[in-house]
């Protein structure tokens, strides 16, 4: 498709050419579970560029979500010198049935992780960076000051970097998103994971209306929003597409599209393998939707090639 038209596509009532939606359904593109696919395969991580960003994350204490979610693609982006710094600590309140980050209660807040993490983005000399954090409902605020600081204190040590970030939901508390959305990030993320029929095993203590809500308030206020979707761990193709079209009724306008893989054994199982193939198929069908940029593969997560995510979303706009 050519991406000089996407701007005609922005309505989320446009309705989808013929396409053969049904043919996904009961074909081996969607294999059984077992022994990985080929293209499943990574390198494992090393490097010179890898090293010097592990001694900077080191040096300055800060957390990852490439490390803590077992990131497929960590060896890939850390080799390219770019990270998703996961601000709040390394411990989530909540218990979500795909995710291989730490539960529990989490320690005392950290006050100074917003210095240190201006002073890496500086020091990397990053031109865009993502921020993520665990979730932390302890807090009366959510943890939304802490997010506008550090979004504060990223401008202000290195202005010409562009920043991302993946929020929670802050429980529908709005004024915390405001919060965050008063500190005036570029692209304002936030995952919807699954379909709404999964939402009691994949994310027990989240809404999917919320979090279109959460979305769809942001882009009220013109910002750039983004989302995305896990497959394979027990949605139907009905769902994805239904999904879809919930997603850009909130006028979201990055979408990611992913393999979903289990961290362990303690979490939930894959359903299924969906091939490289059937996630061209996905990114057809979510373009025509009027998505501006979709990211769609089996080793894809929210932040993976963000900034050219970014990049293209500004030439499209």
């Amino acid at each position: 498709m050519d991406m000089q038209n996407s701007s005609e596509q922005s309505s989320p009532s446009r309705s989808l050419p013929v396409l053969a939606i049904s043919d996904l359904m009961g074909r081996p593109d969607y294999m059984q579970p077992g022994r990985k696919p080929p293209w499943l395969k990574v390198k494992l991580p090393g490097g010179p560029e890898y090293m010097r960003l592990r001694a900077l994350i080191d040096e300055h204490r800060l957390h990852t979500v490439c490390e803590s979610a077992k990131c497929p693609n960590m060896g890939e982006c850390w080799g390219r010198g770019t990270a998703t710094i996961m601000i709040l600590g390394d411990v989530c309140t909540r218990n979500c049935g795909f995710c291989h980050i730490k539960t529990g209660r989490p320690p005392i807040l950290d006050l100074d992780e917003p210095r240190r993490v201006a002073e890496t983005a500086a020091i990397m000399k990053l031109k865009h960076i993502v921020i993520t954090s665990v979730n932390r409902d302890e807090l009366e605020d959510g943890g939304s000051t802490i997010w506008a600081q550090t979004i504060t204190l990223i401008r202000r040590a290195s202005p010409r970097t562009t920043i991302e970030v993946l929020i929670p939901d802050f429980c529908g508390h709005w004024d915390d998103l405001q919060r965050v959305l008063g500190a005036r990030p570029e692209i304002l993320a936030h995952n919807v994971e699954t379909v709404p029929s999964q939402y009691y095993r994949v994310r027990p203590q989240a809404k999917f209306p919320r979090s279109l809500e959460l979305l769809s308030r942001a882009k009220q206020q013109g910002f750039t929003t983004k989302t995305g979707l896990m497959l394979g761990i027990g949605e139907t193709d009905d769902e994805v597409l239904q999904a879809l079209r919930d997603i850009r009724q909130a006028n979201v306008d990055i979408l990611t599209l992913g393999q979903y893989l289990q961290p362990t054994r303690e979490h939930l199982p894959i359903d299924r393998w969906v091939t490289p193939e059937q996630f061209n198929q996905w990114k057809y069908i979510a373009r025509e939707l009027g998505f501006s940029v979709v990211e769609s593969g089996p080793l894809v997560r929210s932040s993976y090639h963000a900034e050219e995510q970014a990049e293209l979303h500004e030439q499209v706009r």
